[in-house]
């Protein structure tokens, strides 16, 4: 059966990993001289925790090629054939670690990595969908090939109420024509061609998630759909109460932003992902 590899940005949830068989590599998390791999020696929890308490302020990095060579290697003992599904090339240094790893590799396994060109929840949804069809007996090259047609068709908006994060981590990007005066802001973001774009600005809180809403009740057709948020449960089921008419409650995968986003977005930082059924 072919292996699927993703990595912590995908914000997959452990217990959902675990069911499907999936190997998540950690990112790096750096609080002042101390080193944190996401979501092993630090939870997502713990991460947000220290970032509201005053602490060094976080950056993140990629694990280095090594780390995946001996992620290769161990699953190169169960099977012939690893899919790499990757966060795009512009979130960081995960793509092209994992690339250079594959050539080093000294094994008869078959191993591909793609560029998802996505991260969070949208890069979920496409981890997700490779999995199950790994399950079902589909090969490297079906798969693959499944997951390239999969990827335009899914759609990440991202909501939170302040530009300080991006603005101390210095990733402000694209965002940086929401900066005026003012931090404070409701911004949404999303994710196209593999880079987080500026989508619009609300007045409000209230009207940010009225915005997500909205977005989703855009779609004719859903096939799956991720719901995120970072510290605000209450809220994220709130949305989900809001979403139960246009997708089903129960079949909404819930998640929590990570650590390697949470440092650039902030701890109020909420999240829709969507695949978009195929037309056939």
């Amino acid at each position: 059966m072919v292996k699927i590899i993703t990595d912590t940005l995908s914000d997959i949830p452990s217990q959902l990993a675990q069911e499907l068989g999936v190997t998540v590599v950690p990112l790096n998390v750096h609080f002042g001289n101390d080193i944190y791999r996401d979501g092993v020696d630090l939870s997502t929890d713990e991460f947000y925790q220290k970032l509201t308490t005053g602490e060094a302020f976080p950056i993140t990095s990629a694990p280095v090629p090594g780390v995946f060579i001996e992620t290769f290697t161990k699953l190169a003992e169960e099977t012939d054939e690893i899919l790499a599904i990757m966060p795009s090339h512009k979130f960081g240094a995960m793509y092209e670690s994992a690339l250079r790893a594959k050539a080093m590799m000294k094994t008869g396994c078959h191993i591909e990595v793609i560029d998802s060109l996505l991260a969070v929840g949208g890069e979920m949804l496409v981890v997700i969908k490779a999995a199950k069809a790994a399950r079902t007996g589909a090969n490297l090259e079906q798969i693959s090939d499944m997951v390239k047609k999969t990827i335009p068709r899914i759609h990440t908006r991202m909501v939170f109420d302040t530009l300080e994060y991006l603005r101390q981590g210095g990733r402000i990007g694209k965002a940086q024509a929401f900066l005026g005066s003012l931090l404070k802001v409701n911004a949404i973001l999303g994710v196209k061609n593999g880079e987080v774009v500026p989508i619009a600005r609300a007045r409000n809180r209230a009207h940010a998630v009225d915005f997500l809403v909205n977005f989703v009740k855009g779609f004719p057709k859903i096939e799956s759909l991720v719901i995120e948020h970072a510290t605000t449960p209450d809220e994220l089921e709130i949305l989900a109460e809001r979403l139960r008419e246009i997708f089903p409650k129960e079949q909404m995968y819930r998640s929590k932003v990570g650590a390697v986003v949470g440092a650039h977005v902030g701890p109020h930082v909420l999240a829709v992902s969507v695949l978009e059924e195929e037309i056939t």
